[in-house]
């Protein structure tokens, strides 16, 4: 299934049916009067969070929805059917705005949470309604309401506890595979993932913590560099970042200028973002000529409040290591909230 966070949707509440003029016309009833009903409330149209869903492809070639309208009223004072409201089930995780102002109507980050973004219209009273002493045979009804209407975006940004970041090909994917059940593509070249890939890492039966593998930024992303910031959306929501660097090869781009490039191109995105606590992952030890550049570094990182863990994912070489920082953190984290 192809992968879509972004789209935007037309909607519109079903309108109020109209009201009825109507008069009772009954054997031994010479003076009935009014019997106009009202009319039904037009359907609404209501936006549900659903666990089951984890793209908005839905959305992407269907873009307009209308809630049916509500049905007339009739004689003998017979109300007109209101109308179903419509439900629209979008994943967990998705931000819905207004596409004309850009404010944010709801936040959706429950299973089954709900919010209506267009109103259906009230039925017009029928008049019956309008009969008094003054008025005993009102020949006036009103017409229902127009149901609200208005153009939305819909924004997915995944639930995750931990967002994996990096350059490409620093070994990102074949981390969250290592640390969970995830199977994302993994091969030798740039931007082997194109989407975000969720993970589950279990630290025992009751215990374990949601990853979000983030494709690979590039210097210049904020400028659309490569695939842009396309995706850091993502890990807005996560509590704290594993920062992803290959250490193999200092020729090829320092580790520690890889890792001020990245940083700058979140904070290029939202300053909040670089603000969130890492654990720095040294990767690919296994195939280090200089292992004396593992302590150099581990005290560069440390000096400036980073956790760093030397891995290589290839023999798992540290992974145990990582897990049990990852379990630390989290638990950190949770104390401070």
């Amino acid at each position: 299934m192809k992968f879509i966070d972004k789209a935007k949707i037309y909607v519109k509440g079903g309108d109020g049916g109209r009201g009825c003029v109507a008069f009772r016309r009954e054997k031994f009833v010479p003076f009935g009067g009014p019997s106009g009903g009202n009319g039904g409330k037009g359907g609404d149209v209501i936006i549900e969070a659903d666990d089951r869903l984890q793209t908005l492809m839905d959305y992407r070639y269907k873009r307009h929805y209308r809630a049916k309208n509500g049905q007339p009223g009739s004689g003998s004072n017979k109300h007109g059917r209101s109308a179903d409201d419509l439900v629209l089930k979008v994943p967990v995780g998705t931000v819905i705005k207004d596409a004309e102002t850009g404010e944010i109507i709801a936040d959706l980050t429950e299973k089954g949470q709900r919010v209506v973004v267009a109103r259906g219209g009230k039925g017009g009273r029928g008049n019956a309604a309008f009969k008094s002493p003054t008025n005993q045979t009102p020949t006036t009804a009103e017409e229902g309401e127009k149901g609200e209407e208005r153009w939305i975006e819909l924004e997915l940004k995944l639930i995750a506890d931990v967002g994996i970041i990096g350059f490409p090909n620093a070994g990102k994917s074949t981390l969250i595979s290592t640390l969970s059940h995830a199977k994302p593509k993994i091969a030798d070249y740039p931007f082997t993932t194109l989407t975000p890939v969720l993970g589950v890492l279990e630290f025992d039966i009751s215990d374990s913590i949601v990853l979000a593998d983030i494709p690979g930024l590039i210097e210049g992303a904020s400028e659309g560099a490569g695939l842009g910031h396309e995706f850091l959306r993502h890990i807005e929501r996560t509590k704290f970042l594993i920062h992803l660097i290959d250490i193999s090869d200092f020729r090829e781009r320092d580790p520690v200028e890889a890792f001020e490039i990245i940083n700058r191109e979140l904070e290029n995105y939202s300053p909040e973002l670089v603000k969130k606590p890492q654990i720095v992952v040294g990767n690919k030890i296994d195939i280090l000529s200089d292992k004396s550049e593992i302590d150099r570094l581990k005290t560069f990182f440390e000096e400036r409040g980073y956790t760093f863990i030397p891995v290589s994912l290839a023999t798992r070489e540290g992974v145990d290591e990582l897990i049990k920082a990852i379990k630390e953190k989290k638990k950190e984290l949770t104390a401070k909230s």
